[in-house]
């Protein structure tokens, strides 16, 4: 089994809360850091085959409240796609892509689902 993936932001409250969940239960993970490193329109797309692009779209952000009012109007997939790739910081973070048993793609850290995928 391959280690899973956490995608996030290293000054993220979320993210930093799955880290440490991750890390008091001695689960290996490779960090991806989207600020730094960027994302693939190809990666997001796979995501969206996974999980409802809603979801992803991360629209309490600072960065999307700061986005021109028209581009806000008529999100689809399609743009939300092109949106975070071009600013990462739009993507709800955490993103844990779990590559166990059966692969699982979560958004969003929430300890009890983290449990649960985990087996505590």
């Amino acid at each position: 089994m391959s280690k899973p993936t956490l995608y996030g932001i290293k000054n993220c409250d979320s993210v930093r809360k799955a880290r440490k969940f991750l890390d008091a239960h001695n689960i290996a993970y490779d960090f991806y850091d989207l600020r730094a490193d960027g994302i693939s329109q190809q990666l997001l797309k796979s995501w969206c085959t996974e999980v409802d692009w809603e979801l992803l779209l991360n629209r309490r952000s600072t960065t999307f409240k700061q986005l021109d009012p028209a581009t806000k109007l008529d999100i689809d997939e399609s743009r939300a796609i092109n949106l975070m790739h071009s600013q990462p910081t739009l993507i709800k973070r955490p993103v844990l892509q779990w590559h166990g048993a059966q692969k699982q793609l979560m958004v969003g850290f929430n300890s009890e689902h983290y449990e649960h995928l985990i087996g505590v």
